[in-house]
């Protein structure tokens, strides 16, 4: 029960403003926790209605050697929320149009799915989950933007948008990312048995050494490191560098720092070979070795986010 403060009456302005005040905080409060709630039931009610696709997405990670990442993202995602908390707007205005937008995506990616399975026209696995993932998240967005709204989803961006590493590389853009990155690990192997003074004769991607010869297969790209290595980069730019050029230089510099990770560990394994044995193809450092050279690979990347942090707050400093 309010009480006049002073003395006042309840028929002072004051008094009328002040019960005017708090009925619409307490409204407006009413409003974001109604909000709220729904928002909760519809995400509950979306993991329902995909939960047999998301079981088989987790599956097909958990056996997956290149998307065993997917496992980890929505906590990951989930972490970065909960660290932004305080900067997520209060006030919640539904945006009808994009919520609409993004449940139309989600929908159509959805039936034109089960268009293809009608049609006598099943995409593989992959592709299958590609769709389905994809329709889930736009879901997902459709739900933001129906009962958080724009601000909101404004404030949020970051930690959404980083959801998209759960959907499946696709594998021809699997396969090029490999071909590609083996004939480039190639190249780099080839400068560092010179650098080294190892004799070699090279053909394509087949080198001579004096008591071996060694091919970089594709299981010799490293895609899965690179792509682990990615998303770790693009979530360290986002908590660390604040200015978009210094993002942009990490970003980039994960592309030659894979390339020549995968020719260091070639050079590696190749002298291992010349120096100990040839049977040294078969040691767990080539077999099992790809955790020892990221975590070496992680080494330059710190350093470079150091530099370009450290440079940040020095012209934060001068201004």
């Amino acid at each position: 029960m309010l009480h006049p403060p002073n003395g006042a009456t309840a028929r002072d302005p004051i008094v009328r403003a002040q019960g005017r005040n708090v009925s619409e905080s307490s409204a407006s409060n009413h409003r974001n926790m109604w909000r709220f709630g729904s928002g909760a039931c519809f995400v509950i009610l979306l993991l329902a209605a995909f939960g047999r696709p998301l079981l088989g997405l987790a599956n097909y990670a958990a056996h997956s050697s290149l998307h065993s990442h997917i496992l980890l993202i929505p906590f990951v995602s989930g972490y970065l929320l909960y660290l932004r908390r305080d900067q997520l707007p209060k006030e919640r205005v539904a945006d009808l149009p994009l919520g609409i937008l993004a449940l139309a995506g989600g929908l159509g990616v959805l039936l034109f799915a089960h268009w293809l399975a009608f049609a006598g026209r099943a995409p593989t696995d992959n592709y299958y989950f590609v769709l389905l993932t994809i329709s889930f998240l736009c879901c997902l967005a459709a739900g933001g933007f129906f009962f958080f709204g724009r601000d909101w989803m404004r404030a949020a961006a970051f930690p959404l948008a980083y959801l998209i590493f759960m959907i499946p590389m696709p594998d021809a853009m699997a396969d090029a990312l490999e071909s590609a990155s083996k004939y480039a690990s190639a190249e780099v192997a080839n400068i560092l048995f010179h650098l080294s003074g190892t004799p070699i004769l090279r053909a394509g991607r087949v080198f001579q050494l004096p008591n071996i010869t060694i091919e970089v297969a594709q299981e010799c790209s490293g895609i899965r490191s690179s792509w682990v290595l990615l998303m770790t980069s693009v979530l360290a730019a986002n908590l660390f560098l604040k200015t978009s050029w210094r993002r942009i230089v990490l970003l980039a510099f994960i592309i030659p720092l894979g390339i020549l990770r995968n020719g260091f560990r070639i050079l590696v394994i190749g002298l291992l070979c010349v120096n100990v044995g040839p049977q040294m193809i078969h040691s767990p450092i080539h077999t099992r070795g790809g955790p020892i050279f990221f975590v070496l690979s992680l080494i330059p990347l710190l350093l470079l986010l150091w530099w370009l942090r450290k440079g940040e707050i020095r012209a934060r400093s001068v201004e």
